[in-house]
């Protein structure tokens, strides 16, 4: 992929202008990470298009088996595979009943990312009219502690422009994973532990062979017009051989 779409600045790098071939590689290239996890620079909300979704603690690792015939002699039977860690980023968004889905928006402008290398922040922000006809603002802003490097935030902002609406946020954690690379695409991931409470929840999951132990928490608040709203939430639950847990 050409990257000369990537405006240099002193201490960023910056994106202007939505163009769904240039996803997966600004994933890559917008990445942040403390030393102790990394992560892509997947969108938070939903995004039906080519993606490669990527959530990375350092040390976790996994044997692959090979996935090659008996002319490939002399590979190894294993690969020590870096996986895809619980994802934490995730928020689905419907506005008015309709999903939003920059892949399936009328239209996407002012779209502009920048992963600030200072100060150790990634922004992207963009305006769109959703199907539903609804024009809005978002403005996401994230990063990984230095100080406390196991703990990332996420400041998800929207603004609708043309109407009231009604937004729901769905923060997730999903233990259901799986890695693109996968020779036999098989699950890395079973859990041990659901818990939630209120405005928090939280996710243990142990990977099968090499058993490293991974609890991802969450802990959600909304503000409205420079409000914290205590909002009405509800727990989804969904259980398969990795699991998800959706709080509204």
């Amino acid at each position: 992929m050409n990257q000369d779409y990537i405006k240099p600045d002193n201490w960023s790098i910056i994106e202007e202008g939505f163009d769904a071939e240039r996803v997966k590689s600004s994933e890559s290239l917008f990445s942040i990470g403390n030393g102790a996890m990394g992560q892509r620079a997947n969108f938070e909300e939903s995004y039906s298009g080519p993606t490669f979704q990527g959530s990375y603690i350092a040390g976790i690792y996994y044997p692959d088996k090979t996935k090659v015939g008996w002319w490939k002699n002399g590979y190894p039977e294993y690969f020590a595979k870096v996986l895809n860690a619980p994802n934490w980023i995730g928020i689905n968004i419907t506005i008015n009943d309709e999903q939003l889905d920059i892949a399936k928006c009328k239209s996407v402008r002012n779209f502009r990312r920048e992963l600030n290398m200072k100060e150790g922040w990634y922004n992207r922000s963009f305006t769109a009219i959703l199907q539903n006809d609804i024009e809005i603002n978002v403005d996401v802003t994230r990063f990984l502690s230095l100080e406390l490097d196991e703990t990332g935030f996420i400041n998800y902002k929207i603004t609708p422009l043309n109407s009231d609406a009604q937004i729901i946020f769905s923060p997730y954690i999903d233990a259901g994973v799986h890695n693109e690379d996968a020779n036999w695409d098989e699950k890395f991931w079973e859990i041990l532990d659901l818990e939630h409470s209120d405005d928090q929840a939280c996710v243990t999951a142990r990977t099968f062979k090499t058993h490293f132990n991974a609890t991802t928490f969450m802990h959600n608040s909304v503000w409205v017009d420079g409000q914290n709203n205590q909002l009405t939430r509800r727990v989804f639950i969904k259980q398969r051989i990795g699991s998800s847990l959706i709080t509204d």
